[in-house]
């Protein structure tokens, strides 16, 4: 892994053993785009790849040629109206009304490591050698104002971006655009993949050819949103999972983004990824410098499960920070789908007992301690345990759950306010909202405003209070509505624009200090489930609330699409009841497990309503999932079968040593005298021999990796007894063992 900088020739090449990033200064002093893609060699010029023509209809930067354009040549960092018409990477308003910028190479810096971001979440190193770090300085001559490009290159075929823009100039200007990452590929041979959906079935897999035009997903919402992630790759036509080139794009941030596409007639690919410019407008004062957030792209010629397996990697070890990142996560009981806000401590203390009996190691309070919290118009804000329902507070029931042996968490939604709060009475002007306009509601409440310092330090104050009072082990950190009539009153008229980013900034700081305050606590982060599901939070809390949506069959979607990026260690995921609550549908139990296996597991119901029998699943399946979660929440992952292309779904994770592998096998309705099936294996070692529990005789690696794990259904439609497969909806958990090797 290195950086080096042909100073002859004016090129930078980034490079490590997977993948080569190269930049080139351009003849006007712009920063280039030659190149990014597998490992290419070093000591060669490639200057060539520089490719400059006359065009009819064209605008030229120099008087005397009729060669050099911006509108034809691909830019690390591309400024709109000086002969690129293309969408901007950056647009500054300056004094004069001009929206003309000319950012001229400088100088550069090569550092060992990588440098935090201040205020913001951002992939690191642990140590100087993981990566290495390019910082290029531009300056636009008139306004001097400078603009600094990041490039972090990992020993993985990762490369994180992003730009700090600092005014040294004498006057303020308005920055209207700056985003993290602009990236101009030579064509536009690709299929475009993003995470899309709603609430209770986000990050689903939508697939599309590229084609001229724009075309983009993004967040207007003051969050990520459940309707589309911060996350987009493109992928040759021919790739599939295991083979071909892929690239992903991730945005580290979890307010209003834009990814975006835009391929111009001559079939050029420029990539946009940051905070989106629609009612973006930062305010620089003079000595004034503003940091965009991080954006990581990945590259990979071994598919998307390639792509995926470097995502996360670097997003499980190296965006992901704290006690809990390397631990296994808790087999957890929440009381919310149980109980709703109909509970008394005896009820909680019921369930925490049966759970306890049945190996559950942690047990969560939702929704409805605190204030008038009886309903969810009431309460929000006011973070005080309330007497009526918990007489000893929250530090007599923590103390009850732990002499149960189990430790305890607890639900906060630290964002939001209701208007029947002790909160907002006394500080009414403490949520968004628009002078003179009228005040829309989400669930009956309303965003705090997180801009201001004073209401952040309120929230943390009372948090920290609770935290600090009483044995919380775990926080559940939910997010239930987004942002309406966008307006701080504690802002002027000339920085309303700064509101959705300062906003995001509070909530990072309001994480920063109390996952400092309290180290070992393990927080998850909730936004009506996925709503908030992006790198940004991961860097704080380890893992997230997937969904809302628990029930097994929706989750395959939800769970595989999410895998595209991130980490099974960052997936929430639990058993619920059946009929599940949100789609009504009943599902047996051993496959509501299956699937919440491959996640961070635990359960969403009162298991004192189970049957005897059922109860005995229970406890065999938190044994299971005691005895793999290791490999399950921390091996590499495989998609092997995808739920969006027909009736069965399979996934798969291997240990570090190839010694252990379980393969989650899942069908959602039963068929009649089908034809024999096969799932082919991935990641395993080619000579082990590998023992399948249940299953006579051991296979080859390579056995199962070329001609697969049968999978066939024997019964034939006829009931046969003993067999893995009983109906709709059902699945099963392969487990693979080398045969004499420490697993």
């Amino acid at each position: 892994m290195d950086i080096i900088y042909q100073e002859e020739r004016r090129i930078f090449h980034l490079y490590n053993d997977e993948i080569s990033y190269l930049m080139m200064v351009l003849p006007n002093g712009h920063l280039g785009q030659l190149y990014f893609g597998k490992r290419i060699g070093v000591e060669k010029d490639y200057s060539y790849l520089l490719e400059m023509m006359p065009r009819a209809m064209s605008s030229y930067v120099f008087d005397d040629e009729k060669m050099f354009s911006l509108a034809h040549v691909r830019q690390e960092y591309g400024v709109y109206g000086s002969t690129d018409f293309r969408s901007p990477a950056i647009e500054i308003l300056q004094g004069n009304g001009s929206r003309i910028s000319d950012f001229r190479f400088q100088d550069f810096s090569i550092t060992h490591g990588k440098p935090e971001l201040s205020g913001l979440p951002a992939t690191y190193t642990e140590a100087p050698e993981e990566g290495m770090t390019l910082t290029v300085f531009l300056e636009d001559e008139v306004t001097h104002i400078r603009l600094e490009l990041l490039y972090t290159i990992f020993e993985t075929g990762a490369l994180a971006r992003s730009a700090k823009i600092v005014n040294d100039g004498e006057g303020p200007v308005h920055l209207l655009t700056a985003m993290s990452l602009c990236m101009d590929l030579p064509d536009s041979d690709y299929e475009w993949v993003q995470l899309s959906g709603a609430w209770a079935r986000e990050r689903h897999v939508k697939v599309r050819k590229l084609e001229q035009g724009i075309q983009a997903v993004d967040s207007m919402r003051g969050h990520s949103s459940h309707e589309h992630n911060p996350f987009i790759a493109l992928k040759r036509p021919a790739a599939d999972e295991f083979q071909g080139e892929a690239i992903g794009f991730s945005l580290v941030y979890s307010g209003n983004f834009l990814a975006q596409a835009q391929v111009d007639t001559h079939d050029t690919t420029r990539i946009l990824m940051g905070i989106h410019p629609s009612w973006f407008d930062w305010k620089l004062d003079a000595g004034e410098s503003f940091q965009t957030p991080e954006a990581v792209m990945v590259y990979s010629t071994e598919g998307l499960n390639g792509m995926s397996r470097i995502f996360h990697k670097l997003y499980g070890k190296r965006l992901a920070r704290g006690y809990w990142r390397d631990r296994a996560r808790p087999v957890l009981l929440n009381n919310w789908e149980a109980t709703y806000f109909d509970f008394t401590k005896e009820r909680l203390i019921e369930i925490a007992k049966k759970a306890k009996e049945c190996g559950v190691e942690l047990f969560v309070l939702d929704d409805g301690w605190f204030g008038q919290r009886g309903h969810e118009r009431a309460g929000l804000g006011d973070w005080v345990a309330n007497p009526e329902r918990l007489a000893d507070g929250i530090e007599g029931l923590a103390e009850e759950i732990e002499g149960l042996g189990m430790q305890f968490g607890l639900w906060f939604e630290p964002e939001m306010v209701n208007k029947d709060s002790d909160l907002y009475r006394e500080h009414p002007d403490w949520i968004i909202e628009t002078p003179e306009r009228h005040s829309s509601h989400g669930r009956f409440q309303y965003v705090l405003d997180f801009s201001r310092k004073e209401v952040v330090d309120k929230i943390y104050e009372m948090m920290e209070k609770i935290l600090g009072g009483a044995k919380v082990s775990y926080v559940k950190w939910d997010m239930n509505r987004s942002i309406t009539e966008c307006y701080s009153s504690a802002l002027p008229a000339d920085r309303q624009g700064e509101v959705f980013h300062r906003y995001i900034l509070g909530v990072y700081d309001l994480y920063d200090r109390l996952t400092s305050r309290f180290p070992k606590v393990l927080f998850e982060s909730c936004a009506s489930g996925g709503g908030r599901f992006d790198p940004g939070i991961l860097y704080y809390a380890p893992q997230g609330w997937a969904s809302d949506d628990s029930d097994a069959v929706e989750r395959l979607k939800i769970q595989y699409g999410t895998s595209f990026c991130y980490p099974v260690s960052s997936i929430g995921s639990h058993v619920s009841m059946a009929p599940n609550h949100q789609v009504y549908r009943n599902t047996p139990l051993h496959t509501r497990a299956n699937v919440a296996y491959f996640g961070t597991f635990g359960y969403e119901l009162d298991l004192n309503k189970l049957s005897d029998r059922e109860q005995e699943q229970v406890k065999e399946q938190i044994r299971f999932m005691k005895k793999y979660r290791e490999v399950l929440q921390f091996g590499d992952f495989y998609r092997l079968k995808s739920p969006f292309d027909g009736n069965v779904t399979a996934w798969m994770v291997v240990n570090e040593k190839r010694t252990l592998a379980l393969v989650g096998w899942y069908r959602v309705l039963c068929g009649v005298n089908m034809p024999f099936t096969r799932i082919k294996l991935q990641g395993l070692k080619d000579e082990y021999r590998y023992e399948i529990a249940g299953r006579e005789g051991w296979y080859f690696g390579n056995e199962l990796m070329n001609l697969g794990l049968i999978t066939t259904d024997y019964a034939s439609g006829e009931g046969a007894e003993g067999e893995l497969y009983k109906g709709d909806f059902d699945s099963g958990i392969f487990v693979l063992a080398a045969k004499g090797m420490e697993q």
